[in-house]
């Protein structure tokens, strides 16, 4: 039992490399990253488990001040924002490009599973970001319907609501069963115990990432100016989120909590949409998809710096 320990305090220890190599798994063996696309969902519920665990119930819940905080921040994230870019993009009559479709799809949605695992490898409280990821899932299916009424080219929201309500129920499952293990088995996990936690966690974005990937291998190969222009968007899409939300949050009351937030704020469940939109839709947002896991994956080296304590 020592040596698994010790084992997986290594896997949180190289966390960061860790998810570089799921990422050069998923583009070099798009073989793998198709067979692993069936078990995406369990994966996302373990990986939502391993964050839930970590955290127990009674930092997953927060005060009062931290629901009005959380409500604030998802709404601002999940609605505001994709009708603001609605509105830049009808003022630069881009609508109608794909362009348009898949930056306000990644702003319409949650936040990634992730996100609370993303936190704890830069150093910070993952509390904050479980809180929001579950607030901002819940909410989900209101706020969604506003861009898609706004964005017709994006399909019908009604699609999108069961997909929601399906992700919604595996938070609960996920995070009522990782709960119920912290009340009775794991009162007061020692150091060494959260250590092993955070490695799992490692281990299993490692493995996720690579089903996620199976559209750029192909893309790099075949169309490499695609893959690039695509890969520049979603890093100029998720970076810009990121930094801007953690510079803003730097002065005001959520300082201490502004990592998690900030991280959510450019990392978002786009992925969400490819069981709920018609094929037509999602086909083009493909290689978008994929190329945004790099950037998510790389938060935790690029914006290493950035997310450090006392510099953003």
């Amino acid at each position: 039992m020592t040596g698994a320990l010790a084992l997986l305090g290594l896997a949180a220890r190289y966390g960061r490399s860790l998810l570089v190599v799921g990422l050069v798994g998923g583009i070099a063996l798009p073989g793998v990253a198709n067979a692993m696309k069936p078990f995406l969902p369990e994966l996302v519920a373990f990986l939502l488990f391993i964050a839930a665990l970590r955290i127990g119930p009674r930092q997953a819940v927060g005060a009062v001040r931290d629901l009005q905080v959380t409500a604030g921040l998802a709404l601002l994230f999940q609605l505001v924002m994709p009708i603001a870019a609605i509105g830049v993009m009808a003022v630069g009559g881009w609508l109608s490009s794909p362009i348009a479709s898949s930056l306000v799809l990644m702003l319409s949605a949650a936040s990634i599973a992730g996100s609370p695992n993303l936190t704890v490898m830069t150093g910070h409280d993952p509390a904050p970001a479980l809180r929001l990821l579950i607030l901002g899932t819940a909410i989900l299916p209101v706020t969604v319907l506003a861009p898609f009424w706004l964005l017709p080219e994006l399909g019908s929201a009604a699609e999108v609501l069961d997909a929601a309500a399906r992700l919604l129920v595996v938070i609960a499952v996920a995070a009522g069963a990782a709960f119920l293990i912290r009340g009775f088995l794991l009162r007061q996990p020692s150091a060494d115990t959260i250590r092993a936690i955070d490695g799992v966690s490692a281990i299993a974005m490692a493995v996720v990432v690579i089903g996620l990937m199976s559209a750029v291998g192909p893309a790099i190969a075949e169309t490499p100016l695609r893959f690039v222009y695509w890969l520049l968007v979603a890093f100029a899409a998720n970076f810009a989120l990121q930094i801007a939300t953690a510079l803003v949050l730097r002065s005001t009351p959520l300082r201490e909590e502004r990592v998690g937030y900030a991280i959510i704020a450019g990392n978002r469940n786009i992925a969400l949409f490819l069981a709920a939109l018609p094929s037509a839709v999602t086909d083009p947002l493909l290689l978008f998809i994929g190329c945004y896991q790099i950037p998510m994956y790389l938060t935790p080296i690029l914006l290493r710096r950035l997310y450090r304590t006392g510099a953003a």
